[in-house]
């Protein structure tokens, strides 16, 4: 049995009541029904089939109302999932870009690094031949300048060795002497 047929149930009980109501006024006049549950029920009975027959319509209109604020919520929702999975998918990969470019950005470096530090090993080494070059020529010249000293101090010793037996005369076994190896260079004998 469902709410219309109670409801036809009740309407029927309420017309039944009414009619004993209008049974009691004509024998007596006026009839009054003192049961205060028993109206009490009908009252409830009528209102509430008042309430289903125009609530009904009212009651599916918020719902179908409400149904479509959750369909249109749903498809929001939906949207903005594909939003966030589209904008999640080009994060990712500019991400991958990203790491990719730092890796070659990288990659680049370790590069111009070792050219850098090759570059300054060879740089090092043609200074540190120069260096050499220009050490062993200041060693050949400062030798030069040296012996040239000691050659000039040795001539000039020799001068006043010289100078010193000129000026002292030669003592005549010396001359004797000179006078004889003379000779026997040019051949002569004695």
């Amino acid at each position: 049995m469902g709410i219309m047929g109670t409801f036809l149930l009740l309407a029927a009980e309420a017309n039944a009541v009414h009619s004993e109501l209008a049974e009691g006024a004509g024998e007596g006049g006026f009839g009054l029904n003192l049961d205060i549950f028993e109206t009490n029920l009908i009252n409830l009975a009528i209102l509430v089939g008042i309430l289903f027959y125009f609530g009904r319509k009212v009651l599916s209109n918020i719902l179908n109302e409400r149904q479509s604020n959750i369909a249109t919520a749903i498809q929001e929702a939906e949207g903005r999932l594909k939003e966030a999975k589209t904008a999640l998918s080009q994060a990712q990969e500019q991400l991958k870009q990203s790491q990719a470019e730092a890796e070659r950005i990288r990659q680049s470096a370790v590069e111009n690094a070792q050219k850098t530090k090759e570059a300054l090993l060879a740089k090092a080494a043609q200074d540190v031949e120069r260096l050499k070059q220009t050490a062993a020529a200041d060693l050949n010249t400062e030798t030069e300048r040296a012996i040239a000293q000691l050659r000039q101090r040795v001539a000039a010793l020799a001068l006043q060795k010289v100078e010193s037996q000129l000026k002292g005369g030669i003592a005549d076994d010396a001359q004797q002497s000179l006078i004889d190896r003379s000779i026997a260079q040019l051949g002569g004998n004695v």
